[in-house]
């Protein structure tokens, strides 16, 4: 049984939510998203909380319960407040530069990287090894951040290449004579 799915989901002031029997449509100042809901659960609103809960006795053992209501969780925090990452890029000659809609990503290979940012998600270079990644949408977000981190994954000898900010790279000894 979960414990995550039974806590109760608190919805701050200027949110919008529309509870269908299929889905849940959540609205904010920075989005809105909209979140299918598997069969066998419901979710009950009460003023300014929302509860998941299953049908039948059965499906609390299934772990799309809690996920359900971490996902809806998600969604509210997201529209309401926001989620970002931040890369850090790690090597001689390694930046990023914002033109536009595109980020360039020179990365020690002989060609510079362009990648297009999605729409729902802003992207900002602070400094030329620093990037920061803001959206309302989680999935969103922690897509984008991989891609981008997938070009240059840091290496565990020198520690080259793109890391989250928080992230501790393994270091291993090199060759000894």
């Amino acid at each position: 049984m979960s414990r995550i799915a039974k806590n109760p989901i608190t919805i701050p002031e200027k949110i919008d939510i529309a509870i269908s029997s299929d889905k849940v449509d959540v609205k904010g100042s920075l989005g809105e998203i909209s979140i299918p809901i598997p069969v066998g659960y419901t979710l009950e609103k009460d003023d300014n909380i929302i509860y998941v809960k299953p049908d039948k006795e059965e499906f609390k053992e299934n772990p799309k319960w809690g996920t359900l209501r971490a996902v809806v969780a998600n969604a509210v925090k997201g529209v309401s407040e926001g989620f970002t990452k931040i890369l850090e890029l790690n090597g001689t000659g390694y930046r990023a530069i914002l033109s536009g809609s595109v980020l360039k990503l020179s990365l020690g290979y002989s060609h510079d990287i362009n990648y297009e940012i999605p729409k729902n998600v802003k992207i900002e270079c602070p400094k030329q090894n620093i990037i920061k990644i803001t959206s309302h949408n989680k999935e969103l977000l922690g897509k984008v951040s991989s891609e981008i981190r997938s070009y240059r994954k840091p290496e565990p000898f020198k520690g080259k290449g793109i890391k989250y900010q928080n992230e501790f790279i393994f270091r291993k000894e090199g060759k000894k004579k």
